[in-house]
Formats: structure tokens, C-alpha cells, sequence
């Protein structure tokens, strides 16, 4: 979850370029194999109502099945939204009812589904979560969201690990929202570092009532810092965000707008509508990244786009 202002964006495939970041002439083009149809479901999510939050994302993966979609990317936590003051006491274990419903979705469909929930973990700590569902109805990869803003830390913990799962579509690895700001990007680095081709991230990108659509989001607050691991590695970066004012929490009368992004080593794939109605499937079809470099393989990559990986900062 962020807040930033908007402006409805022109399509574009034009990379966003950052000098300091990739050299200009240091590697050819960016390398693909065959493609991956993933839905971008952008879904009205109400805080503390769980229920219909859950029966829209079961819609919202049904209309990607029909879509041929082999995976859909859900909102930041669907169940009870970012946030909300239920969370603290309703949220549910994973595996759990919330999920569950998911796993059978994604079983009832043949497709992978990325969510992101609300874990009440054994513990008793309640963390900001994303799940990887396979078709067969399996969680198969659970992440915790680690760059927590200022206002998430009374509601969720911190997490502690990072994965990447081997899948017939590619390696998948997971964040999300805030995850991906410019000061979080050592998690999206370390996902590539991991081998990951596709970075998932339910998110859930929140602007104050007044903003309007002649604002800009996408720059420097996402297409920047998703340019840059999309770039420097080869991965798509895809981002899918709720709609719809927020009711409860520190960001009562604040709206989600939309905006779900998908971004590659070749530029802007597939963007969502920006307002706070926007609930609606965005597809796009993604070449999948060929990443033959491994280990300190990737050092010595990124050592020829001229990444500078031995300066410290001007002050410590």
C-alpha cells in the first residue's frame, strides 16, 4: 500500500531508462521464451467484509479462466483489505477458510492464482501475506510482506523470508506493494539473485479523496523502480491493486484506484484503469525471461552493465 497521486498514463512499451543503472550499449537485448497470459484482477475490496471480498476475487478467477489466463494476480490483502482494524482479530491461519476458497478456485479453473491475505500465524502474530496457488489447488510458495510503511507496524509483523518457485510456466518469486519502492528494491534484487523470471506482487495503491486523473503515479513511485529490476536482470515485475474507498483504519475515507502495472526488460506490458471504480481484468500476455546467469554469474552481469557493486554511500 502506498499513497501517491495519479494521471491517466498513455500505452506504452518504451522501456524507462536509468543511466546510472544500465550502461548504454553494455548487453544486447533482453532474451524470451515463449509467453505466459497472466490477469491482472483489479477487485473492489471493503474493509472487514471478507466474504464478498472473496466471492468477487472466486468471479474475478473464473472471468481470467475464461480468458485462457494461466495465472491471475489478486489484490493486497482481499480478505479484509489493508489495514482494517478486523485484521487484528479475525485474521485466519494458511491454510484456512480464506485461502482454502482460493485453492479451490484455482482447482475448479486449472490456473495459478497469487493473492494476497491476512495470516494469523500459530505464533499469534498477524502478518500481511501473499499465497502461489498451482492448478491442482496447492499453496506452493507463501510470502510475508517485509517493507512495512510507518502505518502497517501496529497491524502486521515483519517478514523474515523470500522464495522463488520452479513452475512449468517459469520461476516465480513473490513480494508486495511497498515491497517494491526505491528503498525496498534489495528485496526485488535478491528474488532475481534467486533466479526468479516473474516478481508477483498483490498490492494496493492508495491516493487521498481529493487526487483526480491529472496526477501521475507511474514514474517515479512504481515504472521507475520496476524499470530497474526488469532491466538489470531480465524479469517482468507485475503488480495488481484493489479499488475503492477505504471504511476503517488509519487511511478511513483515503481510496485504492487501480493502476495494476506489468513491466518487462522491454518496457510497460499492460496497465490497469486508474480510479477508484476500476474493478476489472487487465490481461497481458508476457514473454517469459530466458536468465542463464546464476549466482556470481549475475555479479559479473550486472559488473557489465556497469552497476557500481563496490561504493559505499556519501555518507554511512
Amino acid at each position: 500500500m502506498a499513497l501517491f497521486s495519479f494521471r491517466k498514463a498513455p500505452a506504452a512499451t518504451a522501456p524507462v531508462i536509468v543511466p546510472a543503472l544500465v550502461a548504454s550499449g553494455a548487453a544486447g537485448p533482453p532474451a524470451f521464451a515463449g509467453t505466459v497470459r497472466i490477469g491482472m484482477g483489479q477487485l473492489l475490496v471493503e474493509g472487514g467484509e471478507p466474504d464478498r471480498n472473496l466471492e468477487r476475487a472466486e468471479q474475478m478467477i473464473a472471468q481470467a479462466a475464461a480468458q485462457q489466463c494461466q495465472v491471475v494476480l489478486l489484490p493486497e490483502t482481499l480478505d479484509f483489505a489493508w489495514t482494517h482494524p478486523s485484521a487484528l482479530t479475525e485474521a485466519q491461519p494458511i491454510p484456512g477458510p480464506y485461502s482454502d476458497r482460493l485453492a479451490q478456485a484455482a482447482r475448479a479453473h486449472q490456473l495459478y492464482v497469487c493473492a494476497g491475505l491476512t495470516e494469523r500465524a500459530p505464533d499469534g502474530r498477524v502478518y500481511n501475506a501473499a499465497v502461489l496457488i498451482n492448478p491442482q489447488g496447492e499453496i506452493i510458495c507463501k510470502y510475508h510482506k517485509i517493507n512495512l510503511l510507518d502505518v502497517e507496524l501496529p497491524f502486521y509483523a515483519v517478514g523474515q523470508t523470500l522464495n522463488v518457485v520452479d513452475t512449468e510456466l517459469g520461476k516465480i518469486g513473490l513480494n508486495i506493494c511497498a515491497d517494491n519502492f526505491l528503498d525496498g528494491l534489495p528485496i526485488g534484487h535478491t528474488l532475481a539473485r534467486m533466479g526468479a523470471e516473474f516478481i508477483l506482487s498483490p498490492s494496493s495503491w492508495t491516493v487521498d479523496y481529493s487526487v483526480t486523473e491529472e496526477h501521475d503515479p507511474y514514474s517515479e513511485k512504481w515504472v521507475k523502480p520496476y524499470s530497474i529490476l526488469a532491466q538489470l536482470y531480465n524479469v517482468a515485475v507485475i503488480g495488481t491493486t484493489s479499488v475503492g474507498y477505504i471504511v476503517g483504519g488509519p487511511y478511513e475515507g483515503k481510496k485504492s484506484v487501480g493502476c495494476s502495472l506489468a513491466v518487462d526488460a522491454t518496457g510497460i506490458r499492460a496497465q490497469g484503469t486508474f480510479n477508484e471504480f476500476a474493478g476489472h481484468l487487465v490481461v497481458a500476455d508476457l514473454p517469459r525471461p530466458v536468465r542463464p546467469e546464476q549466482g556470481t554469474q549475475i555479479g559479473r552481469m550486472l559488473a557489465r552493465k556497469g552497476v557500481p557493486l563496490d561504493t559505499l554511500p556519501l555518507t554511512v
